[in-house]
C-alpha cells in the first residue's frame, strides 16, 4: 500500500520462550495481584522515598480509550521542546520496558532492576500491589534521572488509581465508554465520576468527550473542585485525512494559531487524540509551553504501537489494534472503512473473558471476510475466554473458525489472507503476542 514499506517477516513457528515478559516478575518479590483501591499505600511509599513525584512537572491523562495515544503524543511534544520528558503508560505490548520511557527511550533491564531495588523496601512494607509498585518505581526513576516533565497515563479509573498521587499541571480524560464495569460502575455516569476523580483544585481539566450528559457531569465536578474546564469537540475538527501510515488535520489553536498536524497514528479518532494533546498544552504555564514547531515535530514523531497500526510483511498487510471494548471496536471498524485494505480480510481475534465480546464481535465480523477466534497465550488464566462458546453464540455471515493454539491461529490467518489483510485485535495480549511472534517488538524498532 502507498506509504508503507514492505519487509520480510519472521515465519511463525513453535517458540521455546514464553510470550509474557519475564522482567516484570524480576523487579519485585511476589506482590499482591489485582486491584486494591486507595492511594494511601502509594503515598506512604513515596513519602519514604522523599516524594520523588514532587521533583518535576507532571501531566495526567485518563479515559476509556485513547489515553495512551494522548500520553505518548504529549510526551513527544515536550521532548521536542527540548525538555527532559518522561512517559508512563500501561499495559505493554511485548516488553515491560515499553511502560517507562525518557525522551522516547526505555531503560535497560539492569537500570530498571537497580531502581526497583531502591524502592523495594517500602513497596513490600506497605503492601503495594504490582501496579502501585511499578508506578512508584517510575516516579522514583524519573526523579533520579532528572526529568523536567512526566506525562502519566491512568491505569484504571482515575479517582483511586495509583497515578492519582500526582498534582499535575493539567489533567485530561479522553472519553467515557462502558468498560471495567465491575470496578468502575455499571453506568456511564458512574464511570465518568470515577475517571473525573483525577481533577484537582485549581488544576485545569480538559476532555474530548462529546456526550452532553457526561460533559455536564465533568463540568459540575470541575466547578465543585475549582478546576478550570476546557474541551475539544471532535465533530468540529474540520477535514481529517486518514491514510494507512498517518492521520493529518488542520487545528486552530488559541496560543499558536493554525497548525497543520500529521501523526503516524492511524484513524479519525487519532485526530481527536492529537487535538486533545495540544489542548492540554494550551493550559500550561508560560515557562512550560512548547513552541509551535515543537508541537508539529512532536505530533509527527510520536512512537506508539498496536493502535490501528498497518504493517506490510512479505506482500501481506497486517492491521494491529488493541481494541478491547465496544467503543474501541467501533473505532477500528471506522478505520477499516476509511482505508482501502487488500482483500480477502481475515480477523484474528482473542478477547479476555470479562469483556463484552457479544457486542464487540458482530461489529467487526460485518467488515471482514473470515475470522479466526483464538486464545491469547499471555492472558491471565482467570481472564481467559471461551472462543468455542463465542463462535456458537455469534450469528454472522462471516466464516468463523476457532483455533485455540495461538501460533497455529496466526499461521492460519496469514495463510487464509493470502495477499490480503489480517486484522489482529481483541486485547493488548492478542496484539502483543502476535507482534512478538512476527518480529515486530516495538522496542526492536527504536
Amino acid at each position: 500500500m502507498e506509504g508503507l514499506t514492505d519487509r520480510p517477516a519472521f515465519t511463525p513457528d513453535r517458540l521455546d520462550r514464553p510470550f509474557a515478559d519475564p522482567l516484570a516478575g524480576r523487579l519485585f518479590p511476589p506482590l499482591r495481584a489485582g486491584i486494591d483501591w486507595g492511594l494511601e499505600r502509594t503515598e506512604r511509599a513515596l513519602a519514604e522515598l522523599g516524594d520523588p513525584h514532587r521533583a518535576y512537572a507532571t501531566l495526567h491523562v485518563g479515559g476509556t480509550n485513547g489515553k495512551g495515544s494522548v500520553t505518548s503524543t504529549v510526551a513527544s511534544i515536550m521532548r521536542h521542546s527540548g525538555r527532559g520528558a518522561a512517559c508512563y503508560t500501561s499495559p505493554h505490548l511485548c516488553s515491560f520496558r515499553e511502560r517507562i520511557l525518557i525522551d522516547g527511550l526505555p531503560f535497560s533491564e539492569d537500570r530498571l532492576l537497580e531502581y526497583a531495588g531502591q524502592v523495594v523496601e517500602p513497596v513490600v512494607r506497605f503492601g503495594l500491589t504490582f501496579f502501585e509498585a511499578i508506578t512508584v518505581l517510575a516516579l522514583h526513576a524519573f526523579a533520579h534521572e532528572g526529568v523536567e516533565v512526566a506525562v502519566m497515563e491512568v491505569g484504571l479509573g482515575g479517582r483511586l488509581d495509583a497515578t492519582n498521587v500526582i498534582r499535575p499541571e493539567v489533567s485530561a480524560v479522553t472519553n467515557v465508554a462502558m468498560d471495567h464495569a465491575d470496578y468502575l460502575g455499571d453506568t456511564l455516569a458512574k464511570i465518568a465520576r470515577e475517571k473525573g476523580g483525577i481533577m484537582k483544585v485549581g488544576v485545569p481539566f480538559v476532555t474530548a468527550e462529546e456526550s452532553p450528559e457526561i460533559l455536564g457531569i465533568f463540568q459540575d465536578m470541575a466547578a465543585t473542585v475549582g478546576a478550570p474546564f476546557g474541551n475539544v469537540v471532535p465533530s468540529g475538527l474540520g477535514p481529517v485525512d486518514v491514510a494507512a501510515d498517518h492521520t493529518s488535520l488542520v487545528l486552530s489553536t488559541r496560543s499558536w494559531g493554525e497548525l497543520e498536524l500529521r501523526t503516524p497514528l492511524v484513524g479519525h479518532h487519532q485526530a481527536t487524540n492529537a487535538a486533545l494533546a495540544v489542548e492540554m498544552l494550551e493550559w500550561l504555564r508560560p515557562e512550560l509551553k512548547p513552541e509551535a514547531s515543537a508541537i508539529v515535530r512532536g505530533v509527527a514523531s510520536v512512537d506508539y504501537h498496536g493502535r490501528d497500526e498497518v504493517v506490510r510483511l512479505e506482500g501481506r498487510t497486517w492491521l494491529f489494534d488493541v481494541a478491547h471494548n465496544t467503543a474501541g471496536i467501533l473505532s477500528l471498524v471506522d478505520t477499516i472503512d476509511r482505508l482501502d485494505l487488500p482483500r480477502p480480510m481475515v480477523a484474528l481475534v482473542g478477547v479476555l473473558g470479562d469483556k463484552d465480546w457479544k457486542s464487540m464481535l458482530p461489529q467487526l465480523l460485518s467488515r471482514v471476510d473470515q475470522a479466526i477466534l483464538t486464545q491469547p497465550p499471555s492472558a491471565p488464566p482467570e481472564r481467559r475466554w471461551d472462543p468455542d462458546s463465542a463462535a456458537e453464540q455469534i450469528e454472522s455471515k462471516t466464516g468463523v473458525r476457532v483455533v485455540e493454539d495461538f501460533v497455529d491461529a496466526v499461521s492460519e490467518a496469514r495463510d487464509r489472507a493470502g495477499n490480503g489483510t489480517v486484522v489482529v485485535t481483541g486485547s493488548v495480549h492478542t496484539v502483543g503476542c502476535a507482534m512478538s511472534l512476527l518480529g515486530l517488538d516495538p522496542l526492536g524498532r527504536l
